[in-house]
């Protein structure tokens, strides 16, 4: 039997991981899955090792309260690695935890696989040798990354984007209509999705940001429903504190849905996010967004430096264009914010989003990462099998 070890760190990574390990448990039946996870990776039967709401942190000051619960992680999964001695090593985005990760897997001759590779493009771009030195082979999610590792001896392979098949089944199944009768939403009143992050660091800073901007326009109309779905990773009492610490008005309409971003953002007529994988979730799901984010001061100069491109945002990231608006530190004015939201909501700027949309689709449209991975996955278990 083979042994699989994942690192996990993050919500979205626990939805892709949770679709790859199917995929692969079809190719290699009986295949022993353990690491660090969430709650949809426990659904497909991984051994949680560690919970991933421990390292659900981010920014680089913001992590430093949680550095007790990451270093109890670490220790978790080095003694997993070294007790297992896993066939293969799959690791998922979030390379704080996983490239230092990757380098104690090589040390001890197990295979890596990364997919879902690390931003190298956007920011930090040294880390690219530091990957080809540490993986083995790269199942990247963008059309554009196989050429940034060009020059290395990393090999690279773009699977198609995992969110393409899932979403689409999202939007096959639910319409505007079934999506708000199922969480229980208003028929007729324009609804605003709220999405935050999934990282306690990310509630703490942009959730206070995102219900400013909700209080801002309940003022200018109250008509306006507002839709809040909570990540596993993020506890609900974590989430009440910090709905009640904004003291907004009674009368403000605020559903909080458990677990549930894409059926939200089926049923919304806008959303407002916070950078990353919410903003390509929600131009897969064809809701329009603004994209805004407040973080601490020194990890917002510390990014600035780091940082090489001129966009936050997934959907300008993937067009070359300024698809949705951003919103970032001092620029992220709540008012501001309120206008762009509330410019979508009908008229020009709403079509035109929703054409760039369809630019988005078009190139991430390579559907079955998730069983290409793991076909990569198989190929390298069994090429560690003796012959």
């Amino acid at each position: 039997m083979s042994t699989v070890l994942l690192s996990v760190g993050d919500a979205s990574g626990d939805v892709v991981a949770s679709d790859f390990v199917r995929e692969l448990r079809a190719l290699r039946p009986g295949t022993h899955f353990l690491g660090m996870g969430g709650m949809e990776m426990t659904r497909a039967g991984v051994e949680l090792v560690v919970d991933q709401r421990d390292v659900a942190v981010s920014g680089l000051v913001e992590l430093l309260p949680d550095l007790p619960r990451i270093v109890g992680a670490w220790r978790r999964m080095m003694v997993a690695l070294r007790a297992n001695r896993p066939d293969l090593v799959v690791l998922v985005d979030s390379s704080g935890f996983n490239l230092p990760f990757a380098r104690r897997a090589k040390g001890l001759g197990i295979p890596t696989l990364y997919y879902v590779a690390p931003q190298v493009w956007g920011w930090r771009t040294g880390r690219i040798r530091k990957i080809a030195r540490r993986v083995d082979r790269l199942a990247v999610i963008f059309p554009f990354e196989p050429a940034v590792y060009a020059g290395t001896d990393v090999a690279v392979e773009f699977v198609g984007h995992p969110l393409v098949e899932r979403l689409a089944e999202s939007r096959e199944k639910l319409d505007r209509v079934s999506a708000r009768r199922a969480l229980s939403l208003p028929a007729e009143a324009p609804v605003v999705a709220l999405l935050p992050g999934s990282r306690r660091a990310e509630i703490r800073h942009m959730l206070p940001l995102q219900l400013e901007v909700a209080r801002r326009i309940h003022a200018r109309d109250p008509r306006i429903h507002f839709a809040l779905p909570r990540a596993a990773s993020v506890s609900a009492e974590m989430l009440e504190a910090g709905i009640r610490s904004a003291a907004l008005p009674s009368l403000l309409p605020l559903s909080v849905v458990e677990h549930r971003a894409h059926e939200v953002l089926c049923a919304a007529d806008v959303a407002l996010c916070k950078p990353g994988t919410g903003t390509l979730e929600s131009a897969l799901l064809g809701c329009p967004l603004v994209v805004a984010a407040r973080t601490n001061r020194l990890t917002s100069a510390l990014v600035r430096r780091l940082v090489r491109v001129d966009s936050l945002a997934m959907p300008n990231l993937i067009t070359g264009e300024s698809v949705v608006p951003e919103f970032y530190q001092q620029d992220a004015d709540p008012e501001r914010i309120a206008d762009a939201l509330l410019g979508l909501l009908a008229g020009p700027e709403r079509a035109r989003q929703i054409e760039g949309f369809a630019a988005v689709q078009e190139a991430l449209s390579r559907g079955g990462a998730a069983r290409r991975a793991a076909e990569i996955a198989s190929e390298m278990i069994v090429a560690r099998l003796p012959a």
